[in-house]
C-alpha cells in the first residue's frame, strides 16, 4: 500500500507524493539516525545497497527528506536561554511576512522560524547566552522592526523531542 507525504513546492503548495513501505522504512531509519550508512539502511529496508542509495537520493530531490545535519544542544555551545517569541506583525506590512520570516532566520539567536495561524504571525525559538542577550535581541530584531506591532516572549525550561512518528 502506498503512502503519500506532503511536500512543499517553490510556490509554497503542497504536492503529493507517493511513498511505499520501503521509502517509509527508510526515512523512520533515518529520522532516528541521519548518519547510518547505506549498507545498514539498505540491510534495514531489505533491499541492495545500490537501490537503497537511489531511492534516498529521490526522497531526497523530490524535497521529501529536506536535509541531514547534527542536532546541536545550544546550552552545550553557552547558549543556555532558549524562547519562543509570538510576533504579530502590522496589517500594512502582511505582503512582505516572507521576506520578515527570511530576516529572522538569518539571525544567529534563532533556531528555528514558524509562520503560524491565529493572533500572531510567527513563532520565533531563540536560544542565548543569557537575559540580557535576550532582551537586546526582542529590542533590536523585534521592537525596533517596523513591521512589528507586538510580541511575546516564553521562556522554555526544558525541550523534550519526542521519537520520530512516520505513521499518520
Amino acid at each position: 500500500m502506498k503512502r503519500v507525504s506532503s511536500v512543499s513546492s517553490a510556490s509554497g503548495a503542497r504536492a503529493a507524493v507517493p511513498l511505499d513501505a520501503i521509502d517509509r522504512v527508510l526515512l523512520d531509519a533515518l529520522s532516528r539516525d541521519g548518519r547510518m550508512t547505506n549498507n545498514a539502511l539498505a540491510a534495514a529496508a531489505g533491499i541492495a545497497p545500490s537501490t537503497c542509495l537511489g531511492r534516498v537520493r529521490a526522497l531526497v530531490e523530490q524535497g521529501v527528506i529536506r536535509g541531514f545535519h547534527a542536532d546541536i544542544d545550544p546550552a552545550a555551545v553557552g547558549r543556555d536561554l532558549q524562547a519562543m517569541i509570538a510576533v504579530r506583525v502590522h496589517s500594512s506590512a502582511r505582503s512582505h511576512l516572507a521576506e520578515f520570516g527570511a530576516q529572522m532566520g538569518a539571525l544567529r539567536q534563532v533556531e528555528n522560524v514558524y509562520f503560524i495561524a491565529g493572533a500572531d504571525d510567527y513563532l520565533i525559538h531563540v536560544a542565548t547566552a543569557d537575559s540580557g542577550e535576550l532582551r537586546e535581541f526582542v529590542l533590536e530584531h523585534l521592537s525596533a522592526h517596523p513591521a512589528v506591532s507586538s510580541t511575546e516572549t516564553i521562556l522554555i525550561f526544558d525541550h523534550l523531542r519526542p521519537g520520530p512518528r512516520l505513521t499518520p
